[in-house]
């Protein structure tokens, strides 16, 4: 059918409007602070076939997945098996989900008993049972670090509000009213995105939106596909590396072969160490999910809508029992800092071909600081994301003290943590002024966050990357500060590992501080104003 143009532009932005309000709901109903304040979430909607439409501007590590994972339930509970009033859920790692903590879930949308389409929202909630509270960094398997959803169906009335799923939830994670608050926040997102969807279909005919969606789906693809047709064509190849596998020294390399093809691109992981035995190893969604979110970074425009026909141009592929696509049940909790190192990848392939679109590595990296308190009435866990100095690009410094690009998130505001957790105290909060690497365009600089410990029964836990390997300029650009974690105890200070956990005790000072950006371009071409400037804000580039 063919829709006209004034109907397809109301149609499409008004689906985007839709998902984007559908986060705004998820955000503002959410219980936990990591989702309340850090919108560490995302929503979309998908159409009647179960392909992503629009998407909400929030996590792009979970966006680029929801296909993938509604796909694979689909496999299970095809959509003429589904009914009104029934949800899918996953977070299965190994059946096209991510790590436990990102809860998809799915709600079929019906009019006058006819499906038309299904919306969609992923949280990442703040405790799922397992080893440790809120994340265990030394998990030997997935199975220790929480609950596996696999692709399943259920239904509101029956299995949710008291019913044998909720009650199966509640008996497994440690802060059962936060999770349970989430996953309402989730439903009510979900309802809000599919009224959304019946308005649209009454006002305009169910025919005249799926042409729309189709067309919606096009639209991207070609757009994407002339972006790529724009870029030479040949074969590529980019690596990156973690610091170590969280148990022994050695460096462990991501590799990316990348080849332009006329209109469509395939990256190939072939080369990437094999998976490994602690938490950071990819789950093959999220690996797919990393690469297209940075071509379709470098190499389009923003209004390009980020849904489904963006990633027909786009092919991944990685051997299978590899860190960026493992075996099962090799642990996956950490899968952002590999899947950190697909994108550093990928866009170092991407600077043979277009060396004017990609910046430099930035410090690319989820520090997660996880604080938890084991107290008589059970336990209170304090979980954030921190990211740190973005790279620099040709015409354009790195962003200051903000999160990585697949992450996305907001910082929990000081206020907000003193209300919800009373077994530690904000020190300090700052900037690392001589963090960001130096060149003709400086790196984004890092920043530290101190924490004073308040109670008994508080245990850090943490993974992260960087300490030894900081952010490498790019074409010239020094590298930015490499990270570090130590806590100060009766005036001795212990460093700590990247990857751990560590008993705290009343009185320790414990101190995250996160990298810099790498820089752009030879220090000695800076613009002498902007080194002016540099100097008087205090804003030293990192020595190296």
């Amino acid at each position: 059918m063919k829709v006209s143009p004034v109907d397809q532009a109301v149609i499409t932005q008004a689906l985007i409007a839709a998902a984007d309000e559908m986060g705004i709901k998820l955000v503002r109903s959410a219980h936990s602070p990591v989702v309340r304040e850090a919108q560490d979430c995302s929503a979309a909607i998908l159409d009647r076939k179960g392909r992503v439409v629009s998407q909400a501007d929030l996590i792009p590590i979970q966006l680029g997945s929801v296909t993938h994972t509604f796909r694979a339930c689909l496999e299970h509970h095809p959509l003429e098996t589904l009914r009104e009033g029934d949800f899918l859920v996953n977070n299965d790692p190994y059946s096209g989900g991510q790590h436990l903590p990102d809860i998809f879930l799915f709600s079929p949308i019906f009019l006058d008993g006819v499906l038309i389409g299904v919306t969609a929202t992923v949280v990442h909630h703040i405790d799922l049972g397992g080893g440790a509270p809120g994340l265990n960094p030394d998990a030997g398997d997935v199975h220790e670090e929480g609950i596996t959803f696999p692709p399943s169906c259920y239904s509101v009335e029956r299995d949710w509000n008291g019913g044998p799923f909720e009650r199966l939830v509640r008996a497994n994670v440690r802060m059962p009213e936060a999770t349970i608050g989430d996953i309402n926040a989730q439903f009510a997102a979900n309802a809000v995105g599919g009224e959304r969807l019946k308005g649209l279909c009454r006002k305009f005919g169910m025919d005249t939106v799926f042409s729309a969606m189709d067309e919606m789906l096009d639209y991207s693809e070609r757009r994407i596909r002339a972006a790529i047709r724009a870029a030479p064509d040949g074969v590529y190849s980019g690596e990156a590396w973690l610091d170590d596998d969280g148990a022994g020294d050695e460096p462990v390399p991501v590799r990316a072969g990348l080849t332009i093809d006329g209109d469509s691109i395939a990256v190939d992981f072939a080369g990437t160490a094999p998976q490994v035995a602690t938490n950071m190893n990819s789950p093959f969604a999220s690996t797919v999910s990393s690469a297209i979110a940075c071509i379709k970074a470098v190499l389009t425009d923003p209004d390009i809508p980020f849904n489904e026909g963006a990633e027909r141009a786009i092919t991944v592929t990685a051997p299978y029992g590899c860190l960026v696509n493992p075996r099962p049940p090799a642990p996956v909790r950490a899968r952002l800092l590999p899947s950190y190192r697909v994108v550093n990848a990928v866009m170092n392939a991407l600077a043979g071909a277009v060396p004017e679109k990609v910046i430099a590595p930035g410090f690319d990296t989820t520090t997660v600081s996880c604080i938890s308190h084991k107290h008589v009435g059970g336990y209170n866990i304090y979980l954030e994301i921190f990211g740190g100095g973005y790279g620099a690009g040709p015409g354009n410094d790195g962003c200051d003290a903000v999160d990585s690009m697949l992450s996305n998130c907001s910082n929990i505001p000081i206020e907000a943590m003193e209300s919800d957790y009373p077994f530690f105290r904000v020190e300090d909060y700052s900037l690392r002024a001589a963090s960001g690497g130096g060149g003709r365009q400086r790196g984004g600089m890092g920043f530290q966050r101190i924490y004073r410990i308040l109670d008994d029964g508080v245990t850090f836990a943490t993974y992260g990357d960087r300490f030894r390997f900081a952010a490498q300029g790019l074409f010239g650009g020094g590298p930015g500060a490499k990270a570090e974690t130590f806590v100060e105890r009766g005036g001795q200070r212990i460093p700590l590992k990247s990857k751990q956990q560590f008993p705290l005790s009343p009185g320790d000072r414990l101190t995250v501080r996160t990298g810099g950006g790498g820089g752009y371009g030879p220090a000695g071409e800076r613009n002498p104003g902007l080194a002016e400037r540099d100097r008087l804000d205090g804003f030293r580039s990192n020595p190296g």
